[in-house]
């Protein structure tokens, strides 16, 4: 499973609005015969690439696959067929297919003969590759991450300004990754402002990003004409708003968003109930002075303060990630 989990990270991005699944098939003597990954919309599903690598020794084999295989016909034909096809004895699958048309692939695999097993390390799927997708089928909306990157004591710049750069290359990088796999990417106009960001994927090693997320810039004022973030790297939406229910209204048809914003718009959309999920980039440093990483959300006691929980902490060089979802 952990590496069919590896083939979905691999394509995470490019299968919207497909989720990103990966697959292994083993053959009759457990040794792999095929991995896949879902191809962007129109092509093949996980199952299918990995079977068509296992060929004829995935006959009497095992498919494991990070979702339950599709028992409906869409872009491409049921993978519950393509399986039952090429003579898999046993499936098993880690997360339950919440779409109600593409659902029942483990009951039409049982009604077959195939042995099905369910639940195998459903939670790192759920918590990794499939993240995103998952909370829109639940929820109807996108996924909103908000990513900032801060001093230990929470200050995004020091008192003059000054911002770049608080963390460390190996923090941008870890950004860049993120961005190659995100849909969109949204800042307000003060950090157009103040940053002139370009707001593209640029990962380390110099690899030319085939797919930009868009970027979007949320503000009732209007930004330069020579703004980067207006450049042909990749399109742009604008969007004259401080509502961000309208921003997400404007971005529906999307999955997997990251808010990258200053203190302002931050705010807005963790009183607006839109942040589920909060990648902090913390580095060993102390600024003080009053430029924090987010405005008021309206607390005014410790005990109206919203609770999260950490799902995740991790080094990434010197700096420490943190990622917290709600409680």
């Amino acid at each position: 499973m952990r590496a069919a989990i590896a083939q979905s990270e691999k394509v995470k991005g490019s299968t919207y609005p497909n989720p990103p699944v990966g697959a292994v098939i083993l053959d009759a003597g457990g040794q792999i015969a095929g991995v896949g990954a879902t191809q962007p919309v129109g092509g093949a599903h996980a199952e299918i690439v990995a079977l068509r690598r296992a060929g004829t020794l995935a006959k009497g084999g095992v498919a494991v696959v990070t979702l339950e295989p599709c028992n409906h016909h869409g872009r491409t034909p049921p993978c519950v067929s393509a399986l039952l096809d090429a003579g898999i004895a046993s499936v098993v699958y880690a997360v339950a297919d919440p779409n109600p048309e593409a659902a029942g692939g483990a009951e039409a695999l049982r009604a077959a003969g195939v042995q099905v097993g369910a639940g195998v390390l459903a939670d790192e799927v759920a918590g990794g590759p499939l993240r995103e997708w998952l909370h829109r089928q639940r929820t109807g909306r996108p996924h909103v991450t908000w990513k900032f990157a801060a001093s230990v004591d929470g200050r995004s710049a020091a008192a003059d300004g000054t911002s770049k750069w608080i963390t460390s290359p190996a923090s941008r990088a870890d950004v860049h990754r993120r961005r190659v796999a995100a849909e969109a990417v949204i800042v307000g106009t003060g950090t157009v402002f103040a940053d002139d960001p370009t707001l593209t994927a640029r990962p380390a090693d110099g690899t030319e990003v085939a797919r930009q997320p868009l970027r979007v810039v949320v503000g009732r004022r209007e930004i330069p004409s020579d703004a980067r973030v207006l450049n042909e790297d990749a399109s742009t939406m604008v969007i004259r708003t401080h509502d961000p229910a309208e921003v997400i209204r404007a971005l529906g048809d999307r999955t997997d968003v990251i808010l990258e914003g200053g203190p302002t718009l931050a705010g807005a959309f963790l009183r607006a109930g839109l942040i589920d999920r909060i990648l902090g980039y913390l580095a060993p440093m102390l600024i003080g002075g009053p430029i924090t990483v987010l405005d008021s959300v309206g607390v005014n006691t410790i005990a109206e303060a919203p609770r999260w929980r950490f799902d995740l902490t991790e080094r990434v060089g010197p700096d420490l990630l943190v990622s917290l979802v709600p409680e």
